[in-house]
């Protein structure tokens, strides 16, 4: 099955309940040859997810503000994007963006996902049955993190990854909107912000 390369301007979601692991795997293969759509699934429901243009947009732009603080606060990280993460049967899953933090790993350290349709807080079920320490949900130029816990995920203010304590989640929300008129001067603005931290 192959889509059309120019994605659509608005993120197109297609949610089908009552589906087993099998049913899964076969539209997952059928969509195989069509890079950028996200595949998701957990407790019975598969969730397809063509990307609309604006997300695709600020998620990549929430990518270069992440590599220009790793790279001025010395910080080692794997950008491992939106590799498929499953535990056979169970679950399967896409961020929009995912590190590790430091060394590879198996299962990344943070998810991030840019939010423009529903669907937000639902993901954390996924997140959850992967083992997923913390999820960041981007919507709105505002960041909302959940940091796993025995019972489940509990929202944070800051990131519990020490790596990441320091940044300033306003300063990143703030330039990720700017990113979206220009890159250069978000990333400029971001970097001389953070270097002086």
């Amino acid at each position: 099955m192959t889509l059309a390369t120019a994605p659509p301007s608005t993120d197109q979601r297609i949610v089908l309940a009552g589906r087993t692991w099998e049913q899964f795997k076969l539209i997952q293969k059928g969509f195989e040859d069509s890079p950028g759509v996200r595949l998701a699934y957990f407790d019975g429901t598969i969730e397809i997810l063509i990307p609309g243009r604006e997300h695709e947009v600020f998620k990549g732009i929430i990518a270069l503000l992440m590599g220009v603080f790793f790279e001025e606060k010395d910080i080692e990280f794997e950008p491992t994007g939106a590799m498929t993460q499953e535990q056979e049967g169970v679950v399967s899953a896409q961020a929009d963006e995912s590190y590790c933090i430091g060394t590879s790993k198996p299962t990344p350290d943070l998810s991030i996902e840019v939010v423009f349709t529903s669907g937000g807080r639902a993901k954390l079920q996924r997140y959850q049955a992967l083992g997923v320490p913390e999820v960041w949900f981007w919507q709105d130029g505002v960041s909302t993190l959940y940091r796993l816990r025995q019972a489940g995920y509990e929202l944070i203010e800051r990131s519990e990854i020490s790596q990441l304590a320091t940044l300033d989640l306003e300063l990143l929300g703030r330039c990720v909107l700017m990113g979206e008129t220009s890159r250069l001067e978000a990333i400029r603005e971001f970097r001389k912000a953070i270097s002086k931290g």
